[in-house]
C-alpha cells in the first residue's frame, strides 16, 4: 500500500482529493494536515511514501514544508498540488525538492500517475507547466552546487546524463569505454544516494549542472 500524506487547508477540497487518490486500490491517504507545520509534525511520527502539499496554507506554506520534509526524510517524495499556474512557483517547488508540480484542475488519472511517477523517482510536470518551467531552470543558471565528493570526471558524466545522453554517447564524448562509464554512474549514484538515472538527471537540473 502506498502511504500518502495530504496537506490542504480547505476541508472540502481535501476530502475530494482523498477520494480521487483512494480511487486507486493501491493508494491510501493515511494522514491529513491543514498546513505545512501539521504535515511536518505528522512526518515526525509516521512514515509516508508521498506527501501531497498545497502551496498556499496558513502558518507554513507548501514550499517551506517541502524543503523541510525533503531535508529530514529524503526517502519521502513530495508532490505540489495547487491552483496556481505560475512558473515561478513551479521553479521554486522543484528547487525545494518536490518531484512534481500539478494543478488541481488535472484529471484524477493524471494525479494518480503523478504520485506514481514521484514515487518511482520521476519528475512530474503537466505539459503546459513543463513548457514554461524547463526553460526557466536552464536559463537561471547559478553556481554549481554539487556534493564536494564528486570528481570533475563524475561531474562531466552527471552533466551529460542531465542532457539525456546514453552511456554509449557519454563514452564517445569523454573517450571512455562503456564499462568505465557504467562504473562511474554507479559510483555517483552511490555517493548521492540516488536510485536511478532519472533521479540523477533531476539532480543535475536542480544543482545547475546542465
Amino acid at each position: 500500500m502506498i502511504r500518502i500524506l495530504l496537506a490542504e487547508d480547505q476541508s472540502m477540497v481535501r476530502q475530494g482529493l482523498r477520494m480521487m487518490i483512494e480511487s486507486d486500490a493501491e493508494m491510501k491517504v493515511s494522514g491529513e494536515a491543514c498546513n505545512g507545520r501539521e504535515a511536518i509534525a505528522l512526518c515526525e511520527s509516521h512514515i509516508y511514501d508521498v506527501v501531497v502539499l498545497d502551496i498556499r496554507m496558513p502558518e507554513m506554506d507548501g514550499l517551506e514544508a517541502a524543503r523541510i520534509i525533503r531535508a529530514r526524510w529524503p526517502q519521502t517524495k513530495v508532490l505540489i498540488l495547487t491552483t496556481f499556474n505560475d512558473d515561478q512557483y513551479a521553479v521554486d517547488a522543484l528547487r525545494s525538492g518536490a518531484s512534481g508540480y500539478m494543478l488541481k484542475e488535472a484529471e484524477p488519472d493524471a494525479l494518480i500517475r503523478s504520485i506514481r511517477s514521484c514515487l518511482n523517482g520521476g519528475l512530474s510536470l503537466q505539459e503546459h507547466v513543463a513548457a514554461k518551467v524547463i526553460p526557466r531552470l536552464l536559463e537561471e543558471k547559478k553556481q554549481i552546487s554539487v556534493d564536494p565528493s564528486i570528481t570533475p570526471r563524475e561531474l562531466s558524466i552527471i552533466r551529460l546524463i542531465g542532457e539525456g545522453r546514453s552511456n554509449r554517447e557519454i563514452a564517445l564524448e569523454l573517450g571512455l569505454s562503456i564499462g568505465t562509464v557504467k562504473n562511474h554512474v554507479s559510483q555517483v549514484m552511490d555517493k548521492l544516494e540516488l536510485r536511478d538515472r532519472t533521479q540523477l538527471a533531476i539532480y543535475a537540473i536542480r544543482h545547475n549542472v546542465v
